[in-house]
């Protein structure tokens, strides 16, 4: 496939704003429905999911919108049932939630490094999709994203990580792993989607390299999948600011103030 031009960033901004706009509508309507949503994303390590999800979740309502990313399970929980961890942040009525990783942990990344047997892994595969039959059945709208990265992509972005202090936090022993284990990352996606790509919950795969292009083809999708509509805001009416009944505050010296570390900055040229 010939690779498409980079999307231009006047372009990108203007229609993103759009698109969140509109995400802030299907909340809204979320909410007077008391409807219930679960976004999965998955997808190789760099290969655009946290900024996706960044750029999803920016306007939105925190309350009613939750990102869920779990941690590496404690001892207790991997005496559970592998689901068990998970269904206890699914959404109640009005609520969206967004996995950034999910079960899917262990059709990737737990299979690839061996954190899960061949049995557990072969069970996953086996109970995945009617956990996800039993999520749509009883009324969850589930969407589930694969973000596709090139391995040329992927080098570079991690490159550019080891390289920046401000995102080298991202960059984990298991995520260079995954550069000398690309291939087996592939047998276990494929053999993922495979077992899990069922009608009721489909895998939708945004294609990557380009992460502006994937997040507006993302986000343009997502509101696709929910039949939202508009829905009359509720209004706040602001009261009158009632008269002072005498009031006097403190002085001032007795409060520790933060330092004034704005006044330190030298002025800038307003034509800079």
């Amino acid at each position: 496939m010939a690779k498409r031009r980079r999307l231009d960033r006047a372009v990108y901004e203007a229609e993103l704003m759009r698109l969140q706009a509109e995400l802030v509508t299907l909340q809204s309507w979320v909410r007077q429905e008391g409807e219930r949503i679960v976004v999965v994303f998955e997808g190789r390590d760099a290969a655009g999911k946290g900024s996706a999800i960044k750029r999803v979740t920016e306007y939105l309502n925190p309350r009613q919108a939750r990102i869920v990313a779990l941690p590496v399970p404690t001892e207790r929980e991997r005496t559970q049932w592998y689901f068990q961890r998970y269904v206890e942040h699914l959404p109640a009525a009005g609520e969206i939630v967004i996995f950034d990783r999910s079960w899917y942990n262990r059709a990737g990344v737990e299979r690839v490094l061996g954190y899960c047997s061949p049995e557990e892994h072969q069970r996953f595969l086996r109970q995945c999709p009617i956990f996800e039959r039993m999520l749509v059945e009883d009324g969850i709208r589930l969407v589930k994203y694969w973000f596709s990265v090139s391995d040329a992509e992927q080098q570079r972005r991690f490159e550019s990580r080891l390289g920046d202090p401000m995102r080298r936090w991202k960059l984990s022993t298991t995520d260079v792993e995954s550069i000398t284990r690309w291939e087996d990352y592939s047998r276990a996606k494929d053999d993922m989607m495979v077992h899990t790509d069922i009608p009721e919950a489909r895998w939708n795969v945004v294609e990557s390299d380009d992460k502006r292009r994937s997040r507006i083809n993302m986000i343009a999708h997502l509101l696709t999948q929910v039949p939202y509509r508009d829905v009359e805001p509720e209004v706040v009416p602001l009261p009158q600011r009632p008269p002072s009944r005498g009031y006097v505050r403190p002085d001032r010296s007795l409060q520790h103030e933060v330092p004034d570390h704005a006044a330190t900055l030298g002025r800038r040229d307003p034509e800079d």
